[in-house]
């Protein structure tokens, strides 16, 4: 087994080469909804490569490119290589660890294109809260798993709801991009149980209130300003799944 010192690091690589491919499916992603996404890079090349050109850093290849191509898109790897170390550190040698790890990059994929375009993708958020949900079906019978499986289940059902209520009783304050991400966080969250989901839950009230709030205060914004969301739904459920994993029993 990995020295508590090794695992950090482990897990801080895999941000790292993860948090690499993140910034040009991205790039990609941050499109009107009209549009599914972008082909080409900011240059005009056509993005090629492993997976249809999905897979790769920032720049497609040729010469010129590189440098506008990483403008679009920075912090990425630095926020993937944060989020897995906390994580890593949090949660420690449980299974559920490898789940936290695979998810990572894909939650500052989605953060990264709401922050650019307001827009939560359908080809990200569906298919992360089928996989939450698998994922942490198959870590559930390993030995030291410390969730619950029916409970990330019920958790998902219970966040993706109330989202959906949010929405149709407000949706000029809310997007239905924030009612699909809420499935995956809710899974994720009620993981460690139904306090650390309303713990998360509040939290990305809060810390989205208080960015308002600033916004407001620095004269940047005013009353119906819209914000994106996502990003602090995601930081509240990180959040909370560090608060969980703390609190699990070893």
């Amino acid at each position: 087994m990995l020295s508590y010192a090794s695992l950090i690091a482990v897990s801080a690589l895999w941000g790292a080469g993860a948090g690499l491919l993140v910034p040009r499916a991205a790039f990609r992603l941050a499109v009107e909804p009209e549009q599914a996404w972008r082909d080409a890079c900011p240059v005009g090349h056509r993005f090629t490569g492993p997976a249809a050109g999905w897979l790769g850093g920032p720049s497609c290849g040729p010469p010129g490119c590189g440098p506008k191509a990483r403008s679009v898109v920075l912090g990425a790897p630095g926020a993937t290589v944060l989020a897995c170390v906390v994580l890593a550190a949090a949660t420690g040698p449980r299974p559920e660890l490898a789940v936290w790890l695979l998810l990572t990059p894909f939650a500052v994929l989605l953060a990264l294109v709401d922050l650019r375009v307001h827009r939560l993708p359908d080809q990200v958020t569906l298919p992360l809260a089928g996989a939450s949900a698998l994922l942490l079906g198959a870590v559930s019978p390993l030995p030291g798993a410390a969730g619950s499986w029916s409970t990330a289940l019920l958790g998902g059902l219970a966040l993706g709801c109330g989202y959906l209520l949010l929405f149709l009783l407000h949706p000029d304050g809310l997007g239905f991009g924030d009612v699909k991400l809420a499935l995956s966080l809710g899974v994720v969250l009620g993981w460690y149980g139904w306090t650390v989901l309303l713990a998360g839950a509040f939290a990305g009230f809060l810390f989205g209130s208080a960015y308002g709030l600033g916004l407001l205060v620095a004269g940047r914004a005013r009353r119906g300003t819209a914000i994106p969301f996502g990003p602090f739904m995601i930081v509240g459920a990180l959040t909370g799944v560090l608060l969980g994993a703390l609190a699990a029993p070893a």
